[in-house]
């Protein structure tokens, strides 16, 4: 009978142990995740002023070779953000599938050429991804070559142009 007193008094206690795990541990979790900014966020006032100094170099630019044209030369490029999800999981297995691990993307600044159809002579932005070789798997020590360009690696174009394609920020 005494052992029979014990089982159900670490039944009870047990039962207990269980009620206050599962009923407090969702109240533990009622405030969101704070979602810290990354490194290199600047304020829209930081933007307006990298914005207006680019504006003697695109005068200098759109003045002598695109005089002629209606619109002027682009001055931004706008990506859907599901074309850059998109773009960032197919770069990231086409860079492991070339034994390379993706570690970053690169802008650059490129131009059509004039005998493009698409946009003869625009001024336009790309991503490349960069990365490094997986020397070998598992290594702590994988990442000696630095992020550089993957060579092998497909970019990302053909986002839209401002309206008008030389509209300051903001648009």
């Amino acid at each position: 009978m005494k052992k029979f007193g014990l089982l159900i008094i670490g039944i009870i206690l047990g039962a207990l142990a269980m009620y206050f795990y599962c009923c407090n541990k969702g109240d533990m979790i009622t405030d969101p995740p704070i979602i810290k900014p990354p490194s290199g966020i600047i304020t829209p006032e930081k933007i307006m002023t990298l914005d207006q100094a680019y504006n003697e170099r695109y005068q200098i630019i759109n003045d002598s070779l695109f005089k002629d044209s209606k619109t002027g030369d682009n001055r931004s490029s706008w990506y859907r953000l599901e074309d850059i999800e998109a773009y960032l999981a197919y770069a990231k297995q086409q860079a492991k599938d070339n034994g390379n691990t993706l570690d970053g993307l690169r802008l650059y600044l490129g131009a059509y050429p004039d005998t493009s159809t698409e946009e003869p002579g625009l001024t336009t932005l790309f991503f490349v991804p960069t990365g490094y070789a997986n020397t070998s798997e598992g290594s702590f020590f994988s990442m000696q070559g630095g992020s550089g360009d993957l060579k092998k690696s497909d970019g990302l174009n053909i986002g839209g142009t401002g309206h008008p394609p030389s509209a300051n920020y903001p648009q």
